[in-house]
């Protein structure tokens, strides 16, 4: 959740007169870090996944499942035990675990103590490290306790108890109507991020799920659960005064959205221009992703008619004004931004040959002073419109005692560039670290079991190795991923939509892979490892406009191919791993894996969502009105719990895959 500082942090009102300051140094910073980094190689891969639990309590006697705000006992004991393992760590072994805090207060973040390597056995170990740390997570709980890894809890900001200890939603940092501030994260980074995101804004923020007509749902639909007559903050009254809108779902509080779970992945590349490349072409995945891992289809106790998180936390941080949303003239801002600061990228940024121009087709909005003194000092104009475009947010939480640049510090970069949560993330390495240029792909959401998030993960790293390998060619209009960002929420997106993509994704002399009649070359990597030697670049010999480029494809046809039209990209990463020569116990279980991704491609297998959803309307307490009851939630929580230890059959989840 981005950089964690300790200190005073400072209130808007104080804030906003140091945001010039804090901008130009961050530039600095990153000017610092380019030059003497910028020639950085490395000769692996190295690669990492992010999984976010939240930490369930059942209240068995009232069928309740409430959030549990003991996260912090919890993630002390976690942190401890980490601790100790560095210290009695013998020089051939590495820390299996490391764990975070999240913004929630029910939240844990816990990733593989070192990044795994470029080697098919580390790629190997991706579950049986996830479910090591789902184990030890459970270690330091209570018995009621559970870590479930759901992506949106049903009932957060519910009228009732809800979270465990209950508190009364009167917090002064939110002042929501439906949850307190002490569902935050106690740090005070995460309290001012809140108080100042609405203070900036100039209201609360303002999050509009449309709600699921079912056959008693009432049409118009007009939230009954909200509080009408509170008076207890001058916000009270956005609610009835056009925030809430008929016929969808209200949510008031930065909670709602920074409170789901994802699963993320960063990768290390050999150097930047490597980095640049895996940013645009995995930017055209983000949608795809988004739509194969929908699993968050239910929020503050109703079922919505999507399926998917990103647009929730997009609202739940938008901090932009009037003036920046084009609702008022621009007089004490400077620009008028199209987005949140949470949502999909809007530039491509790679020095590959395969960029044109026509691609990057968004009117981008840039702070140009930044942009040109970037560029003055030796940044390439792609790169330096890309940090430009960051930079016109302004910094959202400053700590008094960090004002003062320190020598060979980023911290005033990352509190922009973090802040910038985006379906990718460009990183540059962190100043006096033996750390490469990375990046983040943001898009997935998170899955009921292990199994589940190790075959994305494992389906996303290979996708790498095949982009690189065969230096692969995803690039469509930008706008384009902006549509499917779009298309992707919708429910059952994953079988009845169709998203632009590329139709030929490997335009050079190795055309044959399209139809898949001879074998490729690997370009002399090594038998049992994934790494690769630096994309190929290469130029259309018979250039063809670039609306001829691109059509709308299912997922399945994306995924899966379709007969000799289009290969798949099942197909592709299959050619990978036949290329590396692996024994057959690994091409089994790597196998195993994209089978499960290649089924849920084409519907043999649910959606995450779709199978929460139907949970819900087929429960015998469900009254086709679009609620989601206490009971409902608990059932739901329970049956969730039992799938993640392999105590429940449930095929159209998991197909025959064992957990």
């Amino acid at each position: 959740m981005g950089l964690l500082s300790l200190g005073t942090p400072l209130p808007w009102e104080e804030a906003k007169n140091y945001a010039d300051y804090v901008r130009n140094q961050g530039i600095n910073q990153f000017l610092s870090i380019y030059h003497k980094l910028k020639d950085k190689q490395k000769d692996c891969l190295l690669w990492g996944d992010e999984v976010e639990y939240m930490v369930i309590a059942f209240d068995e006697e009232n069928k309740n499942a409430k959030l549990s705000l003991r996260v912090f006992e919890i993630l002390d004991e976690l942190q401890k035990e980490e601790e100790a393992a560095l210290k009695n760590l013998n020089s051939d072994e590495v820390i299996k675990t490391s764990w975070k805090p999240e913004y929630g207060g029910y939240m844990l973040e816990g990733t593989p103590g070192v990044p795994y390597g470029g080697t098919l056995k580390e790629l190997l170990q991706v579950e049986s490290n996830m479910k090591f740390r789902r184990q030890l997570a459970a270690k330091y709980m209570k018995p009621n306790e559970v870590p479930i890894t759901i992506t949106s809890f049903p009932n957060l900001g519910c009228q009732g108890q809800f979270l465990e200890p209950h508190y009364e939603p009167k917090g002064e940092a939110s002042r929501s109507l439906f949850v307190p501030d002490q569902i935050i994260n106690p740090h005070a980074r995460f309290q001012t991020l809140t108080a100042n995101i609405r203070k900036r804004r100039g209201s609360k923020v303002a999050i509009n799920m449309p709600i699921f007509h079912d056959t008693k749902t009432p049409k118009p639909f007009i939230d009954p659960t909200i509080p009408r007559n509170r008076n207890l903050f001058p916000e009270d009254k956005e609610a009835d005064e056009g925030m809430a809108l008929p016929d969808h779902i209200y949510m008031d509080a930065m909670v709602f959205g920074m409170g789901c779970c994802c699963l993320q992945i960063t990768f290390q590349a050999t150097n930047i221009e490597e980095a640049r490349r895996l940013y645009d072409q995995l930017a055209n995945m983000g949608p795809i992703m988004l739509a194969l891992t929908a699993a968050a289809p239910i929020y503050r106790g109703y079922l919505s008619d999507v399926d998917c998180r990103w647009n929730v936390i997009a609202g739940s941080v938008d901090d932009r004004t009037k003036e920046e949303r084009g609702l008022e003239p621009l007089k004490n801002n400077r620009f008028i931004i199209n987005k949140s600061r949470y949502d999909s990228i809007d530039c491509y940024i790679s020095t590959d040959n395969t960029l044109k121009p026509e691609y990057n087709d968004l009117d981008l909005v840039y702070d140009k002073e930044i942009c040109k003194n970037l560029m003055d000092n030796g940044i390439d104009e792609l790169l330096a419109r890309h940090i430009a475009h960051l930079f016109i947010r302004d910094p959202l939480v400053i700590f008094e005692e960090s004002l003062e640049p320190k020598e060979d510090a980023s911290d005033h970069f990352e509190n922009i560039q973090s802040t910038n949560w985006q379906t990718m993330r460009f990183k540059p390495p962190p100043p006096n670290s033996t750390i490469g240029w990375r990046v983040e792909f943001r898009s997935m959401e998170i899955q009921i079991t292990d199994f589940e998030n190790a075959a994305f993960a494992v389906f996303i790293v290979l996708l790498t190795r095949a982009i690189l390998s065969y230096g692969l060619n995803f690039y469509i209009p930008i706008s384009k991923v902006d549509e499917n960002m779009k298309i992707a929420h919708k429910r059952d997106a994953v079988l009845n939509e169709k998203f632009w993509f590329r139709k030929n994704v490997f335009e050079n002399e190795k055309n044959n892979i399209i139809y898949g009649n001879e074998n490729l070359d690997n370009d002399g990597s090594d038998s049992k490892s994934m790494q690769q030697p630096n994309g190929h670049n290469y130029t259309d010999k018979n250039p063809i406009s670039v609306e001829d480029e691109y059509e709308q494809m299912s997922i399945d046809k994306i995924i899966n191919g379709s007969c000799n039209k289009f290969p798949g990209l099942i197909t592709l990463i299959n050619r990978y791993l036949e290329s590396i020569n692996i024994d057959i116990e690994s091409r089994c279980i790597l196998g195993k894996y994209l089978e499960f991704v290649k089924k849920r491609a084409k519907g043999e297998i649910q959606t995450t969502a779709k199978w929460i959803r139907e949970f819900v309307r087929s429960h015998p307490k469900y009254q086709e009105d679009s609620v989601v009851t206490q009971e409902i939630n608990y059932d739901l929580m329970k049956i969730i719990e039992k799938i993640q230890k392999g105590e429940a059959n449930v095929p159209e989840l998991l197909g025959n895959f064992k957990v």
